[in-house]
């Protein structure tokens, strides 16, 4: 069984912003307002997160894409009361949707803050019904969503492999993020397989995880800058 991961080289993330994109409009996010931002209340399962290091005048800026991290531990699926996340086959973390109850718990649990509780109905002005991915749940009122590394995609590819009699290739599964990256920044695959990139990316010393000392071992890595 795979271990899916991935790895995000900061040298050439330009922060253009194109996997927020196309993770919205693979997973049916809906869309969001300057209000709903302004509260805290908008769904963004990639997002881009700028850090600010150093004094001034010598002061650079951070720009991280930060997906779910699909922690090998992960604290959310601990806490919730109805078992309406785990930790699935391929090492991702799911969400059962119509399990949920919407406590939260999980979202206060994760320490990347990646899982998102959904205080609206989502909307979408009706052009853009039909544009909708049918391979993908539409998420109602009151449950907490999250990145599921483009799951369907996964399932899609496995059937793809098994009509044609082969085991399925590297570049088989990929999800809509690393697909879109206009800078090849972004990498994915079985962090167990020796032949996958992501398994030599990971291991590079330029590679970093965030919060490690945390012990929950996300399965996305950086490539730092400048090293």
């Amino acid at each position: 069984m795979p271990r899916w991961g991935m790895v995000i080289d900061l040298d050439k993330c330009t922060g253009c912003g194109a996997c927020i994109i196309a993770c919205n409009s693979e997973n049916n996010i809906g869309l969001s307002d300057p209000q709903l931002f302004r509260e805290g209340r908008s769904i963004r399962w990639m997002d881009i997160l700028t850090i600010e290091e150093g004094e001034y005048p010598d002061v650079k800026k951070k720009i991280m894409p930060r997906p779910c991290f699909h922690c090998d531990k992960p604290p959310c699926t601990k806490v919730c009361p109805v078992r309406a996340t785990y930790k699935g086959d391929g090492g991702l973390v799911g969400q059962i949707y119509p399990r949920c109850i919407g406590c939260r718990y999980c979202t206060t649990a994760c320490p990347y803050t990646v899982r998102y509780f959904d205080w609206y109905v989502p909307y979408w002005p009706s052009e853009m019904m039909a544009t909708l991915n049918p391979d993908v749940s539409v998420r109602p009122k009151g449950v907490v969503e999250k990145c599921s590394f483009c799951h369907h995609r996964w399932q899609k590819a496995k059937e793809l492999a098994r009509s044609e009699n082969r085991d399925m290739r590297e570049d088989d599964y990929v999800p809509a993020c690393v697909e879109s990256c206009p800078g090849k920044a972004m990498y994915f695959g079985d962090l167990d397989n020796p032949q996958h990139r992501v398994t030599v990316l990971s291991k590079s010393r330029r590679a970093s995880r965030l919060l490690e000392d945390l012990g929950t071992e996300p399965k996305v890595y950086y490539l730092l800058k400048g090293e």
